[in-house]
């Protein structure tokens, strides 16, 4: 699938991001323990740069929920032909990317498919409270995943998915997997990782601690955040 280019709009980023916001807050939250997270990336070779980028940021995950019981997150990915890996569950910023730091991207079709059925037998063995997806496009039959994504919504286990430039494609199948799974989708620019920084903040925080804590974590956020979380009252 031939991938745009095109840069995402500002506005269209402002208005994809506070409705993310808003659904994150109004999604039903699981209780009890430990959050678990699912922090899945696309490491196929036009995702090189953003790797770079994914790992400066993941310490965002833990410091974002440290007064709020913690998070246990287990890395995914999938690159080169058909491998598809996933981690233990760690509980520290120095193992995540100690983690991330062992891989490099290789070129290959994308496998959302197997990150999704992954979420659902992890699901199963004990409650995920949330899958996010960093990805820029989309090279798989839309039927599979949206039906895999609905298993998940049935589970409780939202998917936010992150999408990386404008391809349109990659859009709406990642706009119908986030709807059905009880997520929700965000654009984001490489050039702006404080947007990216926010979102993975933000749904750890949801992860952690549920709508209630991504509300009062949003009051003392960012500047972005706070003014999109303003025009949900």
């Amino acid at each position: 699938m031939p991938k745009n280019d095109k840069p995402v709009s500002t506005r269209s980023n402002k208005q994809s991001i506070d409705q993310f916001i808003h659904q994150v807050r109004t999604t039903p939250q699981q209780g009890g323990g430990q959050g678990r997270l699912i922090f899945a990336l696309d490491a196929t070779a036009s995702r090189e740069a953003t790797w770079d980028q994914a790992c400066d940021l993941q310490s965002e995950l833990f410091l974002a929920t440290r007064d709020l019981g913690g998070l246990a997150i287990q890395l995914c990915y999938y690159r080169g032909f058909r491998e598809f890996r996933s981690t233990a569950f760690v509980t520290q910023t120095s193992q995540l990317l100690k983690l991330m730091n062992g891989v490099s991207c290789l070129g290959g079709r994308t496998q959302i498919s197997r990150v999704l059925a992954h979420a659902v037998k992890e699901t199963r063995t004990q409650p995920v409270k949330a899958v996010v997806f960093i990805g820029d496009c989309c090279e798989e039959p839309v039927d599979e995943l949206c039906h895999t994504a609905g298993e998940l919504g049935m589970l409780r286990t939202p998917v936010f998915m992150f999408h990386e430039g404008s391809d349109a494609h990659a859009r709406a199948v990642f706009q119908q997997v986030s709807k059905l799974s009880g997520g929700a989708y965000a654009p984001f620019d490489r050039n702006s990782p404080q947007v990216l920084r926010d979102l993975m903040a933000a749904v750890a925080v949801y992860a952690s601690g549920g709508a209630k804590a991504l509300q009062d974590y949003s009051s003392r956020s960012s500047p972005e955040v706070k003014r999109l979380t303003q025009q949900l009252r």
